[in-house]
């Protein structure tokens, strides 16, 4: 089997409920979703997206992924894409870091890989060990009025898990994590996300004023050090995010005990693959993680499911429904989600197909006669 065509699509992904505000006075009303589509000469293809939350996300960015493109298409025709390792290590070869452009493109390898071999792709992973992973569901800045209500129309669809956005303005967060948290009812679980936007000083601050109460503190600095030194002065739980790049951040965050649970982005990461060897290192050292991405429609939450159900129920916090945060699509059908819980595709690959007419024409093509 070999490559025989890369497109490459854009689209914009409308937030539903209008502005997502995060982290330090960010906010976005729309993201855009760059997907890849590979063809072979079997008559099997594959996708994968990489869509970030906003172009100031870490460092990536939407035109990351056409880049790519022009300069691995070349290599990758020709390839065969169920060697989904060899496919890594070409990625890796030609292009020096950059892992959130070359994810989607690791997907839709291990998309094909699947249908190939008519399993999905959590079984290639290692098998189930996740049947219906728990969900959270995000509280963006706004009033705690609006946040209380949220968090009830939320629960009322069956999620449990809430991830709540401050990094603003410590005082007012202080505040919201007060007014909101105590409204938990029993079994639930609360983040308190600030999304690298404290500075030490003031996230000891919050972590003082809060320290009656039951959450978990999410990256509240920038840098890994500010965490780590905000980490060994406070006793809330802590969950690490931006900070968690790749297996030498893990190796660091072990060996310092940085953090009691981490969220492990797969574009973040450089794809399934590379994010995969990063979660199995985590859990062999007991650290439990979020199966998550940096935004995305259904072929990314497809990715995302597949990577939860092949994690171990024990070590799997949560997971999230990124299609559903959107009024567009990029694929069908979307992973199916029912009472607050999310369902990776038992059918080959990832499930998923693009949807095209969302998508549009390509912006870019190689290969089959472009």
């Amino acid at each position: 089997m070999k490559i025989t065509r890369i497109r490459i699509f854009k689209t914009d992904l409308p937030y539903v409920d209008g502005s997502y505000g995060w982290g330090a006075g960010n906010a976005i009303s729309t993201a855009r979703a760059s997907v890849v589509v590979m063809d072979t000469d079997a008559g099997l293809s594959g996708c994968g997206e990489f869509t970030p939350c906003g172009e100031n996300y870490m460092v990536a960015h939407s035109e990351g992924v056409e880049a790519l493109a022009r300069i691995v298409a070349p290599t990758l025709l020709g390839e065969d894409p169920r060697q989904v390792a060899r496919i890594e290590q070409l990625l890796d070869h030609l292009v020096q870091g950059h892992g959130y452009a070359k994810a989607p493109f690791d997907a839709a390898c291990w998309d094909i890989a699947g249908k190939a071999l008519n399993a999905p792709v959590w079984m290639l992973l290692g098998g189930k060990l996740t049947d219906g992973a728990p969900m959270y569901r995000v509280a963006p800045h706004r009033s705690t009025e609006e946040t209380v209500a949220e968090l009830e129309r939320h629960r009322a669809s069956g999620y449990r898990q809430f991830q709540i956005k401050v990094g603003a303005n410590w005082v007012e967060d202080i505040e919201r994590i007060r007014a909101v948290v105590p409204l938990l009812r029993p079994g639930e679980k609360a983040m308190a996300d600030a999304n690298q936007g404290w500075r030490v000083d003031n996230a000891l601050r919050v972590a003082r004023a809060t320290r009656d109460l039951d959450f978990i503190f999410e990256q509240p600095c920038r840098t890994y050090e500010e965490c780590l030194q905000v980490r060994s002065r406070i006793d809330l739980p802590m969950k690490l995010d931006e900070c968690v790049t790749g297996m030498q951040a893990a190796q660091r965050i072990v060996a310092d005990r940085a953090a009691d649970l981490v969220c492990l982005k797969i574009s973040n990461l450089g794809g399934l693959s590379k994010a995969r060897r990063v979660r199995d290192f985590f859990i062999d050292n007991r650290i439990p993680v979020v199966s998550e991405d940096t935004w995305g429609g259904e072929i990314a939450t497809a990715t995302l499911a597949h990577f939860a159900a092949s994690t171990a129920a024990e070590f799997l916090q949560n997971t999230t429904d990124l299609h559903n945060y959107n009024t567009r699509s990029t694929g069908y059908p979307g992973p199916r989600t029912t009472s607050g819980k999310l369902y990776a595709s038992d059918g080959p690959g990832l499930g998923v197909e693009p949807d095209f007419d969302s998508l549009g024409a390509p912006v870019a093509e190689y290969g089959a006669g472009a």
